[in-house]
C-alpha cells in the first residue's frame, strides 16, 4: 500500500469522481509523514490533514485552556495582540500557543480567519444550497447536507470537521457541573445554539467580506444559516461518516471504471 495518492490520479486519464467521497471516511489513516512538497491541489482521498495550522493550533489551544472560560467567542479580546498573532502565522512563523496565551485572543484569531478567508469555509456557490436544507425535515435536511459536504474540496471539508468536532467539544461544556470531589466547574455558557450564532455568518457567507451588502444578511438567512450550523455541529460524526451501502455502491461501480484503484483501496484497508 505504498502508492501515493498522487500517482493513483495519474493511472488514467478519466479517474472517476465517486472516490471523492471517500476522502472522508478514514480520516484516522492519514499520515501526516508524508512529503507536503507538490504543488497540485489533490482531489482524491488526502494522504495529509488539510487542516490550516492556524486554525488546528487555536482548537487545541482552546480545548486545552479554555473549555471553562464563561462567554468564550463573545468576551472581548486585546486588538493588539490578535493582530501580532496574524501576522506571525501569516508569515509562516512556526506559533505555538501556550497557558500564556489569551484564550480570549486566541479565540478572536480564529474568528477573523474564518471571516477573512478569500473563499468562505463553505464555498459561496454552495451557500443557497445550504441554506435551502433549513427547511427540510430532520431525516431528509441530515441526507442533503451529507451529500453536500461531499462536495466540497478536501482542504474544506477536513477543516469543517476539524471546527465542529471543536465546536462540538466547547458546546459540550456550556453547563456548570461537578468534579469528582464535588467542587462546581463552572460552564463556558456556550451551547449549540449560540455557537452557531457567533460562527454561522462567518462559514456561510453570501459574499466576501467588504462587498456591497455583504452584511446586510435578512433575517430570513440569518435564521437559516444559524439552524444549518446547529445541524452541522450536532450530527458532525454522522454527516462525516460514508455508510458501508455508498462505499459498497462506490467500489462496485469502480470494479467497472478504475480496478486498479479498488485494488489500492483495498490493500489500503
Amino acid at each position: 500500500g505504498g502508492m501515493s495518492v498522487d500517482s493513483i490520479t495519474d493511472l488514467s486519464d478519466n479517474t472517476s469522481k465517486l472516490l471523492e467521497a471517500l476522502q472522508l471516511s478514514h480520516p484516522h489513516e492519514l499520515d501526516l509523514r508524508r512529503s507536503r512538497g507538490k504543488k497540485k491541489m489533490l482531489s482524491l482521498n488526502p494522504i495529509t490533514w488539510q487542516v490550516p495550522r492556524i486554525v488546528d493550533r487555536c482548537c487545541q489551544h482552546i480545548e486545552t485552556h479554555g473549555l471553562q472560560t464563561v462567554g468564550i467567542f463573545r468576551v472581548g479580546s486585546s486588538k493588539k495582540r490578535v493582530q501580532q498573532l496574524r501576522e506571525e502565522f501569516d508569515r509562516g512563523l512556526d506559533v505555538f500557543l501556550d497557558e500564556h496565551q489569551s484564550v480570549h485572543d486566541v479565540a478572536a484569531l480564529l474568528k477573523e480567519f474564518l471571516r477573512d478567508m478569500p473563499d468562505s469555509l463553505i464555498p459561496r456557490e454552495l451557500y443557497e444550497a445550504f441554506l435551502s436544507t433549513a427547511s427540510m425535515d430532520c431525516p431528509e435536511q441530515l441526507a442533503t447536507l451529507q451529500l453536500l459536504l461531499f462536495l466540497l474540496p478536501p482542504c474544506h471539508s477536513d477543516t469543517l470537521h476539524r471546527l465542529l468536532r471543536f465546536l462540538s467539544e466547547v458546546a459540550q461544556h456550556a453547563e456548570s457541573s461537578r468534579g469528582p470531589d464535588g467542587q462546581e466547574i463552572p460552564g463556558n455558557k456556550m451551547t449549540v445554539s449560540n455557537l452557531a450564532t457567533i460562527f454561522g455568518p462567518n462559514i456561510l457567507q453570501k459574499e466576501k467580506p467588504g462587498e456591497k451588502d455583504s452584511g446586510a444578511m435578512n433575517i430570513e438567512d440569518s435564521t437559516a444559516v444559524i439552524l444549518v450550523l446547529q445541524r452541522l455541529i450536532e450530527h458532525y460524526q454522522a454527516l462525516f461518516m460514508v455508510s458501508p451501502e455508498m462505499q459498497h455502491d462506490i467500489l462496485r461501480r469502480l470494479f467497472q471504471t478504475d480496478p486498479d484503484v479498488i485494488d489500492y483501496l483495498l490493500r489500503r484497508k
